[in-house]
């Protein structure tokens, strides 16, 4: 039981519920899946996330054994040994692939493993150390999952799927460099160059402020290319403006607390944002 939960763990079953939900919500938004088209989907997408999450374990566990949030994970902890993780996670992206392609079709197979590949090779192996730029180049892998629902729900792009990439594009930089706020310490201790450890608490505030901005104006691009209507524009009204404020609130009030709240919310954020464009498309 303790093998199955630690291997459970390697694929970052927390990150991965928002990652199925974007792709899930895509997928009502591209067209009218079949039920099994849309578990199909979702397996494929969670064995390549979850690849990428078991190798991105493998190649920092130098580094988490020396944070304390990180610490007690199942390689640091001495619970799985690292070979077994990196081969547990290569494992999966292969199968994802291999999945996909038997349930879906080649767009979606490739754009699931180009995933995996940016996650792994782009931001763990290369970016995550060497620039604070990491979160912005690196997100680009969080953003395909509804690519891979849009191309496995119709076999092709399109200009709104592309739209949908950037919104999660730009939402990734305010939503974790808050979070990256509050480890500021440890990612210092460990000497991994995130934002506020490279150019302070103040400046990481205002670009937190500069991507809310962007994410908003982004945000609009659905429903000005007639893509999306009146209740997708009112929910990205009322769910973009309080995202702004609160990026405001904490440039003016840099505490942990607003941090945190503002990280908390960016969450809900993204998960009511794509399901209201569901609720303008079905209704």
């Amino acid at each position: 039981m303790q093998l199955a939960a630690d291997l459970l763990t390697l694929t970052k079953p927390k990150v991965q519920s928002l990652l199925l939900l974007t792709t899930i919500t895509t997928m009502l938004v591209a067209g009218s899946p079949s039920i099994w088209l849309i578990i199909a989907t979702c397996i494929g997408g969670y064995l390549s996330a979850g690849g990428a999450g078991a190798v991105n374990h493998w190649f920092d566990r130098d580094i988490d054994a020396q944070m304390e949030r990180t610490a007690t994970r199942p390689i640091p902890a001495g619970r799985i040994a690292p070979e077994t993780a990196l081969l547990f996670g290569l494992a999966l992206g292969v199968s994802s692939v291999v999945w996909l392609l038997l349930t879906t079709n080649p767009l979606a197979a490739a754009l699931s493993f180009s995933g995996f590949l940016g996650y792994t090779v782009m931001y763990t192996m290369w970016l995550k150390r060497r620039t604070w730029q990491n979160i912005i180049w690196g997100g680009a892998a969080g953003a395909v999952p509804p690519l891979v629902g849009w191309a496995a729900t119709t076999g092709s792009l399109s200009g709104l799927a592309l739209y949908l990439f950037a919104i999660v594009f730009f939402w990734t930089p305010p939503h974790f460099w808050a979070l990256s706020l509050l480890m500021k310490d440890e990612y210092a201790k460990v000497g991994v160059p995130m934002l506020p450890v490279v150019r302070g608490e103040d400046e990481t505030r205002r670009q937190i402020l500069l991507y809310s901005v962007l994410l908003y104006a982004v945000t609009q691009l659905p429903f000005c290319a007639s893509t999306l209507g009146g209740i997708y524009l009112a929910s990205s009204l009322l769910l973009g403006i309080p995202f702004i404020v609160m990026a405001v609130q904490l440039l003016r009030n840099p505490s942990r607390r607003a941090a945190l709240h503002l990280y908390l919310f960016s969450l809900l954020y993204l998960a009511l944002l794509f399901c209201s464009m569901v609720a303008d498309v079905k209704l």
